[in-house]
């Protein structure tokens, strides 16, 4: 798992006071960044070097994330196919899962305009990473009980 902090910031909201929802996927690019290193340590952004291309994502918003507090973007390795991979991202704020989503990034080379397999040493190091969906749900449902007695409220202004 990798683990990226963001405050919230004003620009990030919307009229309800929740951050808005085309925020989202900015935050969870900007997560990605330690897995990026993994295909790409010198973060070399021409089409000649940089091999990994976004082909789906989604989300299910299940609470509101505020202003004012602190969010953890967890992202998650949940499968490694030959030339893809899944990952899942997490929004957490306050000790409660705010929403998540999956992604899935191919190997690809931008001159052939083709997949590629992925290559071993890199699949060794997402190997440490992998996480199966069954036990991220599980891991999270003990995590949300057991913060559930220390549940700090939240302080909307009018």
């Amino acid at each position: 798992m990798f683990k990226t902090i963001i405050s919230p910031s004003i620009s990030d909201m919307n009229a309800l006071r929740h951050v808005n929802n085309t925020v989202i996927p900015h935050w969870f690019e900007s997560a990605r960044s330690p897995l990026y290193t993994l295909f790409n340590p010198s973060h070399d952004l021409t089409y000649k070097k940089w091999n990994l291309i976004l082909v789906h994502m989604d989300f299910n918003f299940i609470k509101p994330v505020y202003f004012g507090y602190d969010v953890e973007i967890r992202t998650y390795i949940t499968k490694i196919s030959k030339s893809s991979l899944t990952l899942s991202q997490e929004v957490w704020q306050n000790g409660q899962l705010r929403l998540n989503g999956n992604c899935v990034m191919l190997y690809y080379d931008y001159i052939k305009q083709e997949s590629n397999l992925i290559p071993d040493n890199i699949r060794n190091k997402l190997m440490n990473h992998l996480i199966s969906s069954k036990e991220l749900e599980e891991k999270n449902r003990l995590e949300m009980k057991n913060k559930k007695e220390n549940k700090k409220e939240f302080v909307e202004s009018d």
